[in-house]
């Protein structure tokens, strides 16, 4: 049985990719900062028939729950065959450039970017050991440089500061690590579930997280000679979902 571990999945979109992938048979690891809340999250998830769900404590900003989160999934699995990096915040509003404060940037920086390179760094190990390892670092089309640039772009006023920067810095890394291990059998990529109804936007959003993790795990679960180092949108109509850097 595959395992895969899924960072801020006690709600919203990383909980239904958390049903989804229990559905597909997978052995899922449902990280949450507060193990309590995650624990009550999987109590409910077996009433309702899902199973091979464990919550495991793990707070992307703080490097000891890190460690411990991998110890455990080590003891149990002896491996890691999917990471999807999916916690993430938004920052304080408003972020304009000229006001931000280096403060709320970095506390944006420390979960969407710093918090996703100590995790995957503590995990490659345990991906290293699985014969298809993946990767899935979980961003957002607001990351993407060329569309910020477009005037015609649906979202090109939403200049966020702290967020935005935090999801091109996010594309950058997946880029690079995607080619420094692009001789191993990783597959590692930048998905954008697209603007979706979730408690992160006030459920302002036009798609449901069913849809949203239902394209992250089409773009996670691929085949050997799929792409890596890609970033997929499902903002996209064109039918090939690979956004713009």
């Amino acid at each position: 049985m595959k395992s895969v571990l899924i960072t801020g999945a006690n709600r919203s979109i990383g909980l239904e990719i958390a049903k989804q992938l229990s559905q597909k048979g997978l052995f899922v690891y449902l990280g949450s900062r507060d193990l309590e809340k995650g624990n009550a999250v999987v109590k409910e998830l077996n009433k309702n028939g899902f199973q091979n769900i464990k919550a495991i404590a793990i707070d992307t900003t703080k490097p000891e729950t890190i460690l411990s989160a991998k110890n455990i999934i080590e003891g149990e699995q002896g491996k890691l065959d999917i990471l999807i990096n999916n916690a993430g915040i938004s920052g304080d509003f408003p972020q304009t450039t000229s006001d931000a404060t280096i403060k709320d940037i970095q506390k944006v920086f420390d979960t969407n970017f710093f918090g996703v390179i100590s995790v995957t760094q503590v995990f490659l190990e345990l991906l290293k050991k699985a014969e298809s390892p993946r990767i899935s670092n979980i961003t957002s089309g607001l990351g993407s440089l060329t569309l910020h640039s477009d005037p015609s772009w649906e979202y090109y006023n939403y200049k966020a500061t702290s967020y935005v920067t935090s999801k091109a810095a996010l594309n950058a890394f997946t880029i690079l690590l995607a080619y420094e291990l692009k001789d191993l059998p990783f597959k590692i990529n930048a998905i954008d579930p697209g603007y979706t109804a979730t408690d992160f936007n006030h459920h302002s959003g036009p798609r449901t997280v069913e849809n949203a993790a239902n394209f992250i795990i089409k773009h996670t679960l691929t085949a050997e000679d799929a792409p890596t180092g890609k970033f997929f949108s499902n903002e996209i109509t064109d039918g090939t979902e690979v956004s713009p850097w």
